[in-house]
């Protein structure tokens, strides 16, 4: 055998149907399309997403709006009642998640809701104004906790003033 001996196997390759060569020949006029419609036109090419003509689904659902902050600093709050129920000289966020008064691995802030009798000395990521005056008033100090990053600060007057 040589290489200019070798071919496929006889009827494994087959020729293309020749279509759309007049009226004449089989494959002619309609080139097997059909008559009318959708099919029969442009080879049936519809855009991506097209319903029909029905509004399509991209359309009909609603859109969203607003936006998330990729900024915003969440908070576990913890009041000034719940404190004083715990009845300890020192609260910090590790001791908070024990005696199940916040959920671990969150940032503590404690509010002023309630009345604190205790001298406690308090260290939260953030406190409250009227928090911070009743754990003082009582005796105790605070002590702000620093975020692990950097949060951005708020942006002061119009950001498209010119400069």
């Amino acid at each position: 055998m040589r290489v200019d001996e070798l071919a496929p196997a006889p009827g494994a390759v087959k020729r293309k149907k020749r279509v759309g060569r007049g009226i004449g020949g089989k494959g002619g006029k309609t080139a097997g399309a059909g008559t009318k419609g959708q099919q029969s036109r442009g080879r049936g090419k519809v855009a991506r997403g097209f319903e029909g003509g029905q509004m399509p689904l991209k359309q009909r659902v609603p859109k969203l709006k607003g936006f998330n902050n990729p900024f915003r600093v969440e908070y576990y709050a913890v009041n000034l009642d719940a404190i004083n129920e715990l009845g300890l000289s020192e609260v910090n966020p590790e001791i908070l998640v024990e005696k199940g008064a916040a959920h671990k691995g969150t940032f503590i802030k404690v509010l002023g809701r309630g009345e604190i009798k205790i001298a406690v000395k308090v260290s939260a990521h953030a406190v409250s104004k009227t928090a911070e005056q009743a754990i003082v008033a009582a005796g105790g100090s605070v002590t702000i906790l620093p975020l692990p990053f950097k949060v951005r600060p708020a942006a002061k007057g119009n950001q498209f003033t010119n400069r």
